[in-house]
């Protein structure tokens, strides 16, 4: 039995069925999130920085965002300075084009300015990439896995598994690394709360001691110390061992000298006290010492002191000091 017109009406024009819901297009999306930054949603510039959590922005913005709290978005609200991202270490890919795009052209969105160094791949989002938070170069998941060691290897920056970090992960390794991020960030503040508790305890110290913190010696080793035999000591006999050198003192106008383990000898020390007794030029600085009486001196080099015997009839003042004498 038909309609109006002599038309059969089929069973999907009556029975309304529930509509699916719009699939995305992988390769767009996969593109744009390699392509713009995640707080501004505007093409990546360099310097490129990630995030704990593997996401891409540009450095400029995150700036701007973190001197206007309003700018940065709810999915990059962990990020508190720029100690929370990295720069990327990337590398240039040498047959990409950077020619403009054309409103009519088609554009290829299988190229990446981008190249992982070891394995060549490029850096569209097809492969997975992971960056190294010591040191922030990126390499393919793949390069990592093949070649398994401890250091980077592009600047052999040593690493440990918690600074791996995937770039565009999916929802469930974000979730895995945002532990990591909370841990690694909670060890942070416990070091730096740390150095600062250490720091005010031993200012508390140097107060309660009343000494300035400038005038404090430094405390030889007591194992040096103990090595040498008491009969040594007493007898004057006893020489330092080798691992120690003779350092001057930190107290404030002191010629004293302190003996410290792995403390570098002074050029000056070299010889002992005899030694520069009986060198010459250390006899020259005694207040006993004229040059007119010393016979290593030449008769040209006494004329220019006042104590040559050419001086005692001059009557005008010495070519280089002035004497009141001939005043």
């Amino acid at each position: 039995m038909g309609n109006d017109g002599g038309t059969i009406p089929r069973r999907d024009e009556l029975v309304r069925l529930k509509k699916k819901k719009e699939k995305k297009d992988r390769d767009s999306e996969l593109s744009f999130r390699w392509r713009h930054c995640n707080i501004t949603q505007e093409p990546l510039e360099e310097p490129i920085s990630a995030c704990g959590l593997g996401r891409l922005y540009k450095k400029q913005a995150v700036i701007e965002a973190l001197l206007d709290r309003n700018l940065l978005p709810e999915s990059a609200s962990h990020i508190k300075s720029l100690k929370d991202i990295r720069d990327l270490r990337l590398t240039p890919n040498p047959s990409f084009k950077t020619d403009a795009e054309k409103g009519d052209g088609y554009i290829d969105r299988a190229t990446s300015p981008y190249i992982c160094p070891l394995t060549g791949l490029e850096v569209t989002g097809r492969f997975r990439f992971i960056f190294l938070w010591s040191c922030g170069c990126v390499f393919a998941e793949r390069a990592m896995k093949e070649v398994k060691a401890k250091s980077c290897l592009k600047c052999q920056a040593p690493f440990n598994e918690e600074d791996i970090i995937i770039l565009n992960g999916t929802e469930e390794e974000v979730d895995g690394l945002r532990v990591r991020l909370e841990a690694r960030q909670a060890r942070a503040k416990a070091e730096k709360k740390a150095k600062s508790e250490a720091k005010k305890k031993l200012k508390a110290e140097v107060q309660d001691s009343g000494v300035p913190t400038e005038s404090i010696p430094f405390q030889p080793s007591v194992a040096s110390a103990s090595s040498v035999p008491k009969e040594t000591l007493s007898s004057g006999t006893a020489k330092l061992p080798s691992s120690s050198k003779i350092i001057p003192s930190a107290a404030a106008g002191s010629s004293k000298m302190t003996v410290g383990m792995g403390a570098k000898p002074l050029a000056g020390d070299k010889r002992s006290a005899t030694d520069k007794f009986n060198d010459p030029a250390f006899k020259k600085s005694r207040e006993s010492y004229r040059v007119a009486a010393d016979p290593k001196a030449t008769e040209v080099f006494k004329s220019l002191f006042t104590s040559h015997k050419s001086h005692e009839s001059q009557t005008r003042a010495h070519w280089v000091t002035y004497n009141p004498f001939y005043n």
